[in-house]
C-alpha cells in the first residue's frame, strides 16, 4: 500500500488540471504577447485565471500577478516593497516561524542595513498581536506574518494584526504568506487589512512552478525581475500559460466544495491525533481541533530520530516529512520548533504528516498500525 502524507510539501495534481495544462502545451501554445490568434487565445487563459483569483479573493483583477511560485511571490512582496518604500523608513517586522522564502529575504535586507524585528511565538506556534503592536515604530514600513505555519499548522491571527496595523498607520504594508492557508480557508485580503498575499499552485493540486501575488492597487512595489515588461512591468517574463491556467482550475476545484472538504479533513486529523496519542512518549505539537490547520499534524517521538522514522515509514510505503518539507533533504534544527520552546530532545525527533482531499481513513489506519509496530523497535535499536 502506498500512502502519501506529505501534502504540505506538494500535492497530487487534479486530473482536470493535468488535462487542461496538457491541452495548452500541445494545442493552445501561443505566446500571450503575440498579436495573432494563437497569442490572443493564450491571453484569454491568463484573463480566465485573473478573473478566478480576483473572484476567490474578492479583489480586482489588476491586483493579481503571476509568479513562479510561493517563493518568488514572497520575495517580490518583501524585496519589491522595501525597494519602493525605504525612504519612509527601514524597519520591518516578521516572525521567527516564517518560511525561508520570507526569512531569507529579511536576513538579506538586514545585511543591507534594514532593521528587522524578529517576533517570537507562544508554545503553540502562534504570534501574539500585542507583540506586533509593541514592535511598531514610526519608521516601520512592512510587516510579514504567515497565515498558516507549514511545519505545525498553527493559524496566525492575521485579521487582528491587519486591523491593528491599519489603526496604527494605514501606510504600513501587511504581507501574508498564505501558501499553506489558501485552499483550506476563505481569505479576503481587503476585509482583513492584507496588502500583499502569496499563493502557490502546487499546494492546491495544481502544477509546480507557478504562484500568485495579490498586491493592493495602492501598494508601491518595484520589480525584482527585469525584461520584456509583462504584467505591467511588475513581473517580466513570458507568462507560464499552462501553469497559470492549471492553477486557476485547481483553485476553482478546491473552493467548489471547500467547507465539506475541510470538515472531512478536520475529522481525519482528529481521528489520527487520537490514534497517535495512544502511543507512549509521543506528543502532537500545536493547538488541537480547529485551532490548527485541518491538514497538518506535527508529531514528536521521544527516542527516535526524525530521519530514522521517516525512512522506516518509507519502507512501509508511507511518505511523510521531517521538519520543514522544503528543506527536509538538508536536515537542520527547525526554527519553528525552537521558537515554540520544544524540548531539546524532541527537536530532532519530529515528523510532519499532512493530508489532502485524497487522504482516506484506511490510509491513516495503515499508518498508525505501522507506527505502533515500529516505534518500540526503533527505540530499542536507537539506544
Amino acid at each position: 500500500m502506498e500512502v502519501y502524507l506529505d501534502n504540505s510539501a506538494t500535492t497530487r495534481c487534479f486530473p482536470e488540471v493535468a488535462e487542461l495544462t496538457s491541452k495548452i502545451m500541445c494545442e493552445d501554445y501561443g505566446n500571450p504577447s503575440s498579436m495573432h490568434m494563437k497569442g490572443v487565445q493564450s491571453e484569454q487563459y491568463i484573463r480566465y485565471a485573473k478573473e478566478t483569483f480576483a473572484r476567490l479573493l474578492k479583489v480586482q483583477e489588476k491586483e493579481i500577478f503571476f509568479t513562479s511560485g510561493g517563493t518568488e511571490s514572497d520575495n517580490m512582496a518583501v524585496l519589491g516593497c522595501t525597494a519602493a518604500n525605504y525612504r519612509a523608513g527601514k524597519h520591518l517586522i516578521t516572525t521567527r516561524i516564517e518560511h525561508p522564502a520570507v526569512l531569507e529575504p529579511m536576513k538579506y535586507l538586514e545585511r543591507q542595513g534594514f532593521d528587522i524585528t524578529w517576533l517570537g511565538v507562544d508554545e503553540n506556534g502562534v504570534v501574539r498581536p500585542e507583540d506586533v503592536r509593541s514592535a511598531l515604530r514610526p519608521d516601520t514600513i512592512l510587516v510579514s506574518v504567515m497565515h498558516t505555519n507549514n511545519e505545525v499548522g498553527s493559524l496566525q491571527p492575521v485579521a487582528e494584526i491587519g486591523s491593528l496595523l491599519k489603526q496604527y498607520n494605514p501606510k504600513i504594508l501587511f504581507h501574508v504568506d498564505a501558501v499553506q492557508g489558501f485552499g483550506k480557508f476563505r481569505i479576503y485580503p481587503k476585509k482583513t487589512g492584507i496588502d500583499l498575499l502569496s499563493v502557490s499552485s502546487h499546494k492546491i493540486h495544481g502544477p509546480k512552478g507557478v504562484g500568485v501575488l495579490y498586491a493592493g492597487e495602492k501598494v508601491k512595489m518595484h520589480p525584482i525581475v527585469f525584461g520584456g515588461g509583462q504584467q505591467k512591468g511588475v513581473r517580466s517574463g513570458t507568462e507560464n500559460v499552462p501553469g497559470i491556467a492549471g492553477m486557476a482550475k485547481a483553485a476553482e476545484l478546491v473552493y467548489a466544495n471547500l467547507e465539506e472538504d475541510v470538515k472531512v479533513l478536520y475529522e481525519l486529523r482528529q481521528y489520527f491525533v487520537k490514534g497517535i496519542l495512544k502511543m507512549d512518549g509521543v506528543q502532537v505539537n500545536g493547538l488541537p481541533g480547529t485551532g490548527s490547520a485541518p491538514h497538518v499534524v506535527s508529531v514528536s517521538v521521544r527516542g527516535v530520530r526524525s530521519e530514522v522514522l521517516l525512512h522506516a515509514l518509507e519502507d512501509r510505503g508511507i511518505f511523510v516529512s521531517a521538519g520543514s518539507a522544503c528543506a527536509s533533504n538538508h536536515p537542520k534544527t527547525s526554527e519553528t520548533l525552537k521558537a515554540m520552546n520544544l524540548e531539546k530532545d524532541l527537536l530532532g525527533s519530529t515528523i510532519r504528516f499532512s493530508f489532502s482531499v485524497f487522504t482516506t481513513k484506511q490510509e491513516l489506519d495503515y499508518t498508525l498500525q505501522a507506527m505502533y509496530d515500529m516505534i518500540p523497535m526503533l527505540r530499542r535499536y536507537g539506544r
